[in-house]
């Protein structure tokens, strides 16, 4: 792969049609297009299945006895289970090579779905345990395709890539929502899982034809490949406990998903409060709420994505470019400050649902994207262990704390949601302070990295 050659290698070649396509996205050069198409298709793959599989995880889960309550205390059981596996990850990434390492953690989550797609035709109770099962899978292997990418291209080739890149990934969620509802319709709820496990495979398939396809490309001329030496034996958590940067890069993560959870709380109070109004005034009747409720949310995640996909593919490369990663990394903190300000002194619904479109939209394309290049000047050990605790571990608490915030709020407190509103701005500025300070650290390491070469 282009993109990963050292600073000293030969000229690129001259771009080609597909390059100057991508030209309208983001630089692309010589050579970077196939390999940069063939990594955006992989993390399309990986995010259909995950949103194919989404509908059999609520279906599964509300069947059972106190399904919605069971949903609320799972997202903590996760990051009580991601306390074993991520160590349990590390270890593995100690003892095998890169490829060997994806293959096996990838080949693991693939040979789980037919075992339950037999035991749900079979009516066994296993929602619980598939609904952490997913939560698992959307962190750790979407954290480790990214470890992957950080891993073959340099800082300079990741800032202007990863926009194509993360674009695959968030078209891939769009594209597996639309056909899963299609696919329920033609083969059923429990029939999806195998459909996912197809997905999967083929998108594991792919990995390895980048991945030889890439060493190959590297070490053309030399006569020999390059071993695929195991990632190194430190231990994940003390990796991030131990490194400012790291420590850094996960207060943001936590302290945004404290926020962001904590923010739908309110979204979603709001809409019942003003479904709840409709009744009262005689626009709806009581039948009608869920449909209310169903119809704003179908429409806020749908002008959400396409907002999203939009600042993906027009903004996010021309901002990273021109503003670079440290000021690109305050601009969500920036949006949430002033939409959760204006939610909290006008907590009205239609103040409320384009605050959460900014927020999310700019969040799904941007943050998203900037969060990934934030590894880019970090060692291979750190891109695949430190990643995995960041990315799931760190995420998950972020989600857990918001729950307690919701749950101590409502029950002892009876805050209103102007008041959420508030304590989501003071998170906010937390959130910029550590924002600012990650970005200063990420640009004290890029010049060394970039001088020293991958």
């Amino acid at each position: 792969m282009s993109a990963i050659a050292p600073a000293t290698s030969p000229a690129l070649p001259p771009r080609g049609p597909l390059e100057r396509f991508l030209q309208l996205f983001t630089e692309v050069r010589g050579g970077e297009g196939a390999p940069l198409l063939l990594l955006t298709l992989n993390i399309f793959l990986i995010l259909t299945a995950y949103y194919v599989m989404k509908p059999v995880r609520e279906a599964l889960i509300l069947d059972q006895p106190g399904g919605a309550e069971l949903k609320s205390y799972a997202y903590a059981a996760q990051a009580v289970l991601l306390v074993v596996l991520v160590p349990l990850y590390g270890a593995l990434a100690t003892r095998m090579p890169r490829r060997r390492l994806i293959n096996v953690v990838s080949a693991f989550f693939v040979a789980c779905l037919p075992v339950f797609y037999l035991l749900a035709e079979a009516k066994v109770p296993v929602g619980l345990v598939f609904f952490l099962w997913i939560g698992v899978f959307s962190l750790m292997v979407i954290a480790q395709f990214w470890a992957y990418a950080n891993d073959i291209y340099t800082t300079e080739a990741g800032k202007r890539l990863f926009v194509v890149i993360a674009f695959g990934a968030s078209s891939g969620a769009v594209f597996g929502a639309w056909i899963s509802s299609h696919l329920i319709r033609a083969i059923g709820v429990n029939p999806l899982l195998l459909a996912a496990a197809a997905i999967l495979v083929a998108s594991l398939i792919l990995f390895n034809i980048i991945d030889l396809r890439g060493q190959a490309a590297r070490h053309i001329g030399t006569g020999r490949a390059k071993e695929d030496v195991p990632i190194g034996v430190g231990n994940a958590f003390a990796l991030v406990a131990r490194n400012r940067y790291l420590l850094l890069m996960a207060l943001v993560i936590f302290v945004l998903n404290w926020v962001n959870t904590s923010g739908e709380y309110i979204l979603s109070s709001i809409v019942k409060h003003a479904a709840d109004a409709e009744v009262a005034a005689g626009a709806l009747s009581a039948g009608e709420e869920g449909r209310f409720i169903g119809e704003f949310f179908a429409e806020f995640f749908q002008i959400v994505n396409v907002a999203g996909m939009l600042l993906q593919l027009f903004v996010v490369s021309r901002v990273v470019k021109y503003l670079g990663v440290p000021v690109a990394l305050c601009i969500l903190p920036l949006v949430a400050l002033g939409s959760y300000t204006l939610a909290a002194l006008i907590p009205s619904l239609a103040i409320m649902r384009w605050v959460k479109i900014a927020e999310r939209s700019v969040d799904y394309s941007l943050m998203n994207t900037v969060r990934q290049m934030l590894f880019l000047p970090t060692t291979r050990e750190e891109k695949y262990k430190a990643k995995q605790v960041i990315d799931s571990f760190v995420v998950r608490m972020g989600d857990v704390l918001s729950a307690g915030t919701v749950y101590i709020g409502t029950t002892f407190f009876a805050l209103t949601d102007s008041q959420f509103a508030w304590i989501n701005v003071v998170l906010v500025v937390a959130w910029l302070v550590l924002a600012v300070a990650t970005g200063l650290e990420f640009r004290r390491r890029v010049p060394t990295q970039e001088a020293r070469g991958p």
